[in-house]
Parts: C-alpha cells; structure tokens; sequence
C-alpha cells in the first residue's frame, strides 16, 4: 500500500469513528471509480468520505477528483493539504500546475501555501520557477510570519535548479533566517559563465 494512503487511510477511519464504519470500509475498499466519483458530487457527504474518495481517484489518474483535491489542497488543515498535494502528483492533470502556482502565489492565502508550494517543485512544470520566485520575493518583508514557506521556495528552486532564481536566491542571503538554505540553493544552480573579453 502506498505509505501516504496507509498515512490517511488510518486518519479517515479515526474521523468516521464507529457510527460511519462500515460506509468508511466500503469507500476504502472499494474497487468501483464511479462509486468513488458519485460521493465528490453527492450532497451531505462528511468532509472524510470526499477526501477519501478523492484520494483513491486520484491515485488512480481519474481527472474527475481534480476539483475536489484542489479545495482540499488549500485546505486549512496541513495534513488534507499533504494528501491532496501527494494525490495530485500523481493524478497527471494539466491544470495541475497552474492550480498549484495560483494558490502558492495567493497572498490572501499564504499561510497554507507551504504544500502548493511543494507540490510545484514535484511537478517541474513550467509555472513551478516563476510561481516559487514570485512567492519568495514577498517574504522578503520585514518580520513575515511565513517562514517555512520561504524555506520551502528556497529549497524548491535550488532543487529545480533554474538559471532564473538566481537573483531572488542571491537577495535571499541577505535575510539571516533564509541565508544558509540560500546559499545551498545557489550551488545547486547551473555554474555561470565567465563572460567573454
């Protein structure tokens, strides 16, 4: 079983408690996409049994938990926006990326960004760079509480390695609490070429 499933498989079944177990077992076990797909459209569906059914569609590449994993990805608790961010990894949706970027770079929404921010650096796709740079260039700001956001971009874009992070990386190093991620981040990108006389 895949661990992040165990991981949520396991939380989903302490939310559903002993009232709604046999429901709980049926969507985790079930072998059925449609019936899967029936509960993100369903009304009165517990929070629970929509993650759980997104997940597995998810997991499955079955484009119709998009939407639903996306809510959940900018989700305010981080353990729904973990699973989300590891469901769309591999769901293999276009729109993908482009979700993720506009919720890493939604300044309203800034305190759940750390999961789109991670998931953009999972899909190196070509809204990942411009998204992770934009959202790293706010937190610059005088006493920004979003701290481990910032990390994340840093550490993002050191691992994807793009020519066009290095001068947000380099204004990076002037900020004590971003300044060792950064300059770890700067070596990991492409050496420059010394320019030609």
């Amino acid at each position: 079983m895949d661990e992040e499933l165990r991981s949520l498989t396991q939380r989903l079944r302490h939310e559903a408690g002993a009232a709604a177990s046999y429901s709980y077992e049926r969507l985790a076990s079930t072998g059925d996409l449609d019936e899967l797909a029936d509960v993100l459209i369903a009304p009165e569906q517990r929070l629970w049994a929509r993650e759980l059914a997104a997940f597995r569609l998810g997991l499955a590449g079955d484009r119709r938990a998009f939407e639903a994993l996306v809510l959940l990805l900018n989700h305010r608790d981080p353990q729904r926006c973990a699973s989300a961010a590891h469901a769309l990894a591999r769901l293999g949706d276009p729109r993908t990326a482009r979700a993720a970027a506009a919720l890493a770079t939604n300044e309203l929404r800034v305190a759940y960004a750390l999961h789109p921010v991670r998931l953009l650096v999972e899909l190196r796709a070509p809204e990942s760079v411009p998204a992770l740079i934009t959202t790293l260039a706010r937190r610059f700001r005088p006493h920004d509480p979003y701290r481990r956001v910032a990390i994340a971009c840093v550490d993002g874009l050191g691992a994807l390695g793009d020519e066009r992070a290095r001068p947000v990386l380099n204004e990076a190093l002037a900020h004590p609490p971003l300044a060792q991620a950064a300059a770890s981040a700067l070596k990991r990108l492409p050496a420059q070429r010394a320019p030609r006389e």
